[in-house]
């Protein structure tokens, strides 16, 4: 039987904020009544988060682990459940539950009209959803985006919300590609992808900061800007 979604949670040290998020993602998916598997992505964790992972499990089928040798970074890591994934749609998501996984209900409908890639966004106004940040991580954000843009990503108001949708071949070919194995994948990604010619659409979706992020702003954003600029230039070369 074909698996109609596969949805991809990246996990480095989630043992606490991980398993009110699985079981919210396990409880929305057994409630649509179709086929669904949840990959937990360990990036060699150092805490409980394998055992939590294993021990659900054991109680749903549908939850596998897959642990990798070594902490890799998040793109690596998304990158590795992507690839083992089976679903005709793919969808990877934050460990931390910030964005809710009933979201994926404002995604579905752009992928059932034939995209190939539906990403959330924080930034896109509508009365319908909620946007709770920081202001400094929002400030970060507008930024970033900035930056992005003027690297050529065009149309894409928000490249780092953590919630993305994937068709299966555009998930395989994209992910297959990808180099960039820290925290600015993502910009690779959309750089890839449009410079392929598929369909990206931009869907706002609720979204609430939680506690415990594992990106900062000073900490990581030197290193996050130095992989976007290279994966402008690896796209520049493909193209």
């Amino acid at each position: 039987m074909t698996t109609r979604w596969s949805v991809v949670i990246p996990a480095f040290n989630e043992a606490r904020r991980l398993p009110t998020y699985l079981d919210d993602v396990v409880a929305f998916f057994e409630g649509r009544g179709e086929t669904y598997e949840v990959i937990v992505v360990d990036d060699a964790s150092t805490d409980d988060t394998p055992s939590v992972v294993q021990a659900r499990a054991r109680e749903v089928a549908s939850v596998r682990l897959l642990r990798l040798p070594g902490n890799v970074g998040k793109g690596a890591a998304v990158r590795a459940g992507m690839l083992a994934a089976r679903g005709a749609y793919r969808l990877f998501t934050d460990a931390d539950g910030a964005t809710p996984i009933a979201e994926v209900k404002r995604l579905e409908p752009a992928l059932l009209a034939g995209a190939d890639v539906v990403i959330g966004s924080r930034v896109l106004v509508d009365p319908s959803v909620s946007v709770i940040a920081r202001p400094h991580r929002v400030a970060a954000g507008r930024v970033f985006n900035w930056l992005v843009a003027r690297l050529g990503l065009r149309s894409v108001a928000d490249s780092q919300c953590g919630f993305k949708a994937f068709a299966a071949d555009p998930a395989e070919r994209l992910f297959g590609g990808l180099q960039t194995r820290g925290f600015g994948f993502d910009v690779e990604l959309l750089l890839t992808a449009q410079a392929a010619g598929y369909r990206i659409v931009e869907v706002p979706v609720n979204w609430a900061d939680q506690p415990g992020s594992k990106v900062g702003v000073l900490r990581h954003g030197p290193g996050m800007l130095r992989q976007i600029v290279r994966a402008r230039l690896r796209t520049g070369r493909r193209r």
